[in-house]
């Protein structure tokens, strides 16, 4: 399985976090990121969330906004996460690949590679199945 360090748009992971709690996650691929904020979304709503809002909310009449409180906050947390991991994932595409197209910097851990080695002697991860995309390609992709 083929890992690929290509650049995302944070503004839009974080849209996509703001329509649906997860999403955001889900386009920058870290699955288990999103299934957690779906998870921390969906216990906030039961676990501290009014059961009268809840009935309120299914059968779509107004509700109070601080009965909603925690699942917004839960919602709000999560795009602010979502932004913050397409910025972090979009320096570290920066900052791995030279001129050249080859890593300079480990794409799981972030550390200087050696260059004589196919794999990270930080963390042991295998630099053979890394899919380099330059960042010429990338600007031009983030473009269209």
């Amino acid at each position: 399985m083929n890992q690929s360090i290509s650049r995302k748009r944070p503004w839009l992971a974080a849209l996509l976090a703001a329509v649906v709690t997860g999403l955001g996650h889900l386009y920058l691929r870290r699955w288990r990121r999103a299934l957690g904020w779906l998870a921390a979304a969906v216990g906030a709503t039961v676990l501290l969330g009014e059961p009268a809002a809840l009935d309120a909310l299914a059968t779509g009449e107004a509700v109070d906004p601080l009965a909603a409180a925690p699942s917004l906050i839960v919602g709000g947390l999560s795009v602010v996460d979502a932004y913050l991991v397409a910025r972090a994932q979009n320096g570290l595409a920066r900052r791995t690949t030279a001129a050249d197209g080859r890593l300079t910097h480990c794409p799981n851990c972030g550390k200087e590679l050696d260059s004589d080695l196919s794999f990270c002697h930080w963390c042991t991860a295998d630099l053979g199945e890394v899919d380099v995309a330059t960042t010429d390609e990338t600007e031009e992709q983030t473009r269209q």
